[in-house]
């Protein structure tokens, strides 16, 4: 999907670590015994009162199965109430089954997050198949780039060459707005939402060191649309609900790492961030508080939510932009914090996780776990879509 060279391929995966204990989210609005919650894109489900929520994004190949089987695991432990969904979220299908879920067992919904990362889609309109890329627009991108050659970083060269329309428009149509606005019709046709409800998307926007690859790329295009159709959900609700983008700080994810030069340019931000840095767990915590809490969500002048505050300071990014400009084999031990990188990688994949014994065969045929039932009175419960997004990259 990539023009030119491309990025050198990531280590080879290993086992998954165990989940670390995460922060209880900040108090919600209002609470009761009945009380539905989701906690964005965290692994550990807490009881006590929350607001109702619904979970929807991809189940990936490779260790996706593994992790919602744990999710399962840590929220019977938890005594909260999860249903699990396992399909293509793009389809028709998916959303008519996730609607039919959610009225017969959680009713109304409070919060929508939409997050979903995925290579193609199939359009349940014309069934007309269209496939992401990741290119810059306009002109051919050439840039530093992180590699790994057995294991130790090196400064690559990255040269790719411009999109066309074509692809352009594709990556539109995958990554863009389109299928959020299908699932708040789904849900919205079924009568399931609540007074005041909300939506968000996920977005980002960052350093103009990535601008070529990413906000003014073919990802960007997506991502323009993708607050385009913030607005348009806003005047379909009417007033009776509100569509957010939400812009996240940069992040080490399993999508990030298949972004060109963001591994470079994320090793450099958190060297010259260190305990500033902000990890996915931080933001998340951050984005329930402002959806939940009662300062509200403090939007910025295009109605976006902005958790990248602590990335796109004017200092953090000339330093940034210094250590950028002259980080090269000789200095990428101090400039960039591959180590780190690499780590965090590995935490997404499970590779070098002390204790385990990679030689052991691995068990590959995990089932798909079935919903966890609450087993207290006074309940958090969780809905959570893990449906796949299209196929593998």
């Amino acid at each position: 999907m990539r023009g030119g060279s491309g990025p050198a391929p990531l280590p080879k995966p290993r086992a998954l670590p165990k989940p670390r204990a995460l922060p209880k989210p900040p108090a919600p609005h209002d609470t009761d015994n009945n009380a539905r919650a989701l906690l964005v894109k965290i692994d550990i489900v807490r009881s006590g009162g929350a607001r109702r929520g619904w979970r929807q994004g991809p189940s990936r190949a490779g260790p996706a199965p593994d992790r919602t089987a744990r999710t399962a695991e840590l929220a019977a432990r938890a005594g909260a109430d999860f249903t699990f969904l396992n399909g293509d979220a793009f389809s028709d299908a998916v959303k008519d089954e996730a609607a039919g879920r959610l009225a017969a067992r959680f009713g109304k919904i409070d919060l929508l997050i939409y997050s979903i990362a995925a290579p193609r889609r199939t359009d349940p309109l014309t069934g007309e198949v269209h496939h992401s890329v990741i290119k810059p627009l306009g002109a051919d991108y050439r840039a530093k780039t992180l590699v790994f050659e057995e294991g130790v970083p090196r400064i690559g060269e990255l040269h790719l060459t411009a999109a066309d329309e074509a692809e352009r428009d594709a990556t539109v149509q995958v990554m863009g707005g389109a299928d959020w606005q299908m699932w708040i019709d789904a849900v919205q046709a079924k009568g399931l939402l609540a007074d005041g409800f909300r939506t968000v998307a996920l977005s980002y926007v960052g350093s103009d060191i990535t601008a070529p690859i990413y906000r003014a790329g073919t990802i960007g295009a997506a991502k323009q649309d993708l607050e385009d159709t913030a607005r348009t959900i806003n005047a379909r609700l009417g007033g009776a609900g509100h569509a957010h983008t939400v812009v996240a700080g940069a992040a080490v994810t399993q999508a990030s790492t298949a972004i060109p030069s963001i591994a470079l340019y994320t090793s450099i931000l958190h060297r010259v961030l260190g305990d500033g840095w902000q990890g996915t767990v931080d933001q998340a915590a951050d984005l329930w508080g402002r959806l939940t809490g009662d300062a509200g969500p403090g939007p910025d002048d295009q109605d976006r939510i902005r958790l990248d505050g602590w990335e796109m300071k004017p200092d953090v990014q000339a330093a940034v932009r210094a250590a950028w400009d002259r980080v090269d084999a000789e200095t990428i031990a101090s400039g960039a914090d591959t180590g780190w990188f690499r780590d965090e990688v590995g935490r997404l994949y499970g590779w070098d996780v002390p204790g385990v014994d990679y030689g052991v065969a691995a068990d590959t045929t995990v089932p798909w776990p079935a919903d966890v039932r609450p087993t207290t009175c006074a309940r958090a419960a969780t809905a959570r879509v893990n449906a796949a997004s299209g196929g593998a990259a």
